[in-house]
């Protein structure tokens, strides 16, 4: 069974053994049958986009250099990380596209059971799109901007609007570049195009339309999905909560809701405080109803209604192991099909929820936005007579749990920097300028069996705020630091600089700031750009101090976030590097030339403390073009070459 992880929360190493005495098989033990995994897979030289094949290039230069058809490891590499592009484009932008619809459906239904929850943020997306505001009825603006950012995906003519919210100096350099998104839908349809056999060959050219895609999904769908959440659910404040596997509890129903789409979640979420609902669960023997997270859909309806974390992604096994969760609940993307045998372990029922992924062995109940409270309610229904099924004396839940402050965005740390009164960024910036802060890194992404767990998320995330770099966070990163206590105002004080302290103590906030799902690093461009609106420090995003990284990645997702904070002008900080090694062209194309083109580039180290290094390295670089003061308070760093 799978080995010790010493680096991982405590509430996880206890399930991990407990999984290993009860030999139940978890995603560490199926890493480790899988090992030796294929070279030629990791290296990103083999092909199988055509019958002919598939075919692979000898990294050793002893055998073939070329596939079937000819093309050689830059083609083969260049177009398996353009696929990886669209896939991962394609899940964000769809998550986009279904909350649009959302929209569109509670504008024209006055009987939905969604609203316009912030009217005010409406507003302003109204006013990207052009939709006019004055002296209209809500519903109506609603309905305009639903339709504007549907036509986002499909358009024939025009670009995507949203990337209206880059810097000026940012649009016009992707114009020249011919990278600006044209509609969402049509650049993941031209690269899976370009892609197929007898198509694009030159690796540069492929990864250009590599970037559109990416942009499309960052600059695009995702910034839809965010943006439209924070309208139809509320834009999240800033709130305390609690994470870890404690948060279950024995007393109560529980229901985990793992995912990404808010549509179900927040529903759940709302319906699950239903007196009726609770009355039911106590006539069953419990004490109430509770509900948990896992993975970003934790992080939507933590940001927005307080909800506790139950884990990441790779703690979905570990939940359904405390033989207390009633339903396991999951909609799309993340899901581990392991779960199902897991869950056959317990009386926990394995919910399946959405058309797009069913699981083989899991009830299906369909959620249809046209029917939320219903479908939420019987969801509910069918934990609350799993109850009495449960062995009572088989429940073992871990009492580990950690506080924690979530819910920034964009907008609230104009307030947080400024106060109500006074909205502005002029604190952050220059608290840069003056040498106070050396700057700002966003840490982000996935956990993946192929490191220590969460050792490289939370060792990067140390080394950055020892050196005075504030983190903003997002999807299972921002649950792992919430775990470890970093989203604490009094983590500065533990792990922060002397110059981040000062700005932690005199605004109140935490060193790492949560700012929601994987969706929402959308609200990281949308920072960067209101960064370089307030002035002083360049009139781009690839001026600005500041870096980006993704420890333990694994998923298609992670490379187009990768591939559109590259393309924004962000130096892109990845553990193991992308299958590309088997091309040493692309490797030195991505990894150097490509920062001459778009202002970022990528780069790839497994150490984390290294890491953190070489991104505080670039920073500093980014300092010294600027021409900023000296650190106030200079920490003893030895950069890595």
């Amino acid at each position: 069974m799978a080995k010790e992880l010493k680096y991982a929360d405590k509430a996880s190493q206890e399930m991990i053994k407990r999984a290993c005495d009860d030999e139940i098989k978890t995603v560490w033990d199926r890493y480790e049958e899988m090992q030796p995994q294929c070279g030629f897979g990791t290296l990103g030289i083999c092909c199988k986009n055509c019958s002919m094949g598939p075919c692979r290039i000898d990294p050793f230069g002893d055998g073939p250099q070329e596939g079937i058809c000819g093309a050689n490891a830059d083609t083969i590499a260049s177009r398996n990380i353009a696929r990886m592009i669209a896939s991962g484009a394609a899940a964000h932008s769809d998550h986009g596209r279904d909350v649009a619809h959302t929209l569109l459906m509670a504008a024209e239904n006055p009987n939905s059971d969604y609203e316009v929850k912030d009217p005010e943020k409406l507003k302003r997306v109204a006013e990207l799109y052009g939709v006019k505001t004055s002296e209209r009825d809500i519903r109506e603006i609603a309905a305009d901007v639903a339709r504007a950012a549907l036509n986002e995906f499909g358009q024939q003519e025009g670009e995507v609007m949203m990337v209206k919210n880059a810097p000026p100096a940012r649009q016009k350099l992707w114009k020249e570049l011919g990278i600006t998104p044209r509609a969402i839908d049509r650049e993941i349809v031209e690269i899976m195009h370009r892609t197929h056999i007898g198509v694009d060959t030159d690796y540069k050219n492929v990864i250009k339309q590599s970037m559109r895609v990416a942009l499309a999904d960052g600059w695009g769908g995702s910034m839809i999905a965010t943006e439209l959440s924070d309208v139809l659910f509320g834009s999240p404040k800033p709130l305390r909560a609690t994470a870890n596997l404690g948060v279950i509890d024995k007393n109560y129903v529980n229901i985990i809701v793992h995912g990404h789409e808010p549509t179900l979640s927040d529903i759940i979420a709302v319906v699950s405080m239903s007196k009726e609902l609770n009355e039911k669960a106590q006539k069953a023997g419990a004490k109430g109803i509770n509900i948990g997270g896992i993975c970003c859909t934790a992080n939507e309806i933590l940001m927005r209604h307080g909800i506790a974390v139950a884990g990441s992604v790779m703690q979905q096994e570990l939940a359904v192991l405390t033989g207390a969760v009633e339903v396991m609940l999951v909609d799309v993307q993340c899901l581990y099909p392991g779960l199902e045998k897991v869950t056959n372990c317990f009386h926990t029922k394995l919910v399946t929820t959405s058309p797009k992924a069913k699981i083989p062995g899991a009830e299906h109940i369909e959620f249809h936005e046209d029917r939320a409270v219903e479908t939420a309610t019987k969801i509910i229904e069918t934990a609350i007579d799993n109850f009495k099924n449960r062995n009572q004396e088989n429940i073992y839940i871990p009492k580990n749990t950690e506080r924690l402050i979530a819910g920034f965005t964009a907008e609230s740390v104009f307030n947080w920097l400024g106060g109500k009164y006074r909205s502005t960024y002029r604190p952050l910036n220059d608290g840069v300028i003056a040498g106070r802060l050396r700057g700002a890194a966003g840490v982000i992404g996935c956990s993946n069996p192929n490191t220590e767990y969460e050792e490289s998320h939370i060792k990067m995330v140390k080394e950055l705020i020892k050196n005075d770099v504030v983190v903003v966070t997002t999807g299972c990163n921002a649950i792992s630091c919430g775990k470890h206590g970093l989203l604490q105002p009094e983590a500065a004080f533990k792990y922060a600089g002397k110059g981040l302290q000062e700005i932690c103590a005199a605004v109140g906030i935490p060193p790492v700031l949560h700012l929601g799902s994987c969706v929402d690093n959308s609200r990281i461009l949308t920072v960067l750009s209101n960064i370089v609106a307030e002035g002083g420090l360049g009139d781009d995003i690839s001026q600005l101090p500041v870096a980006g990284a993704a420890p333990e990645w694994m998923s298609e997702k992670a490379v187009s976030i990768g591939m559109y904070f590259v393309a924004s002008g962000v130096y892109t900080m990845i553990g193991h590097p992308l299958p590309m090694m088997g091309s040493k062209n692309l490797y030195k194309y991505l990894t150097d030339e490509i920062e001459k083109e778009v202002g970022g580039k990528w780069a790839f180290e497994l150490d984390p403390i290294k890491a953190a290094q070489k991104m505080i390295a670039h920073i500093d670089k980014k300092r010294a073009e600027l021409k900023l003061k000296p650190m106030m308070y200079e920490q003893a760093f030895a950069p890595v070459a």
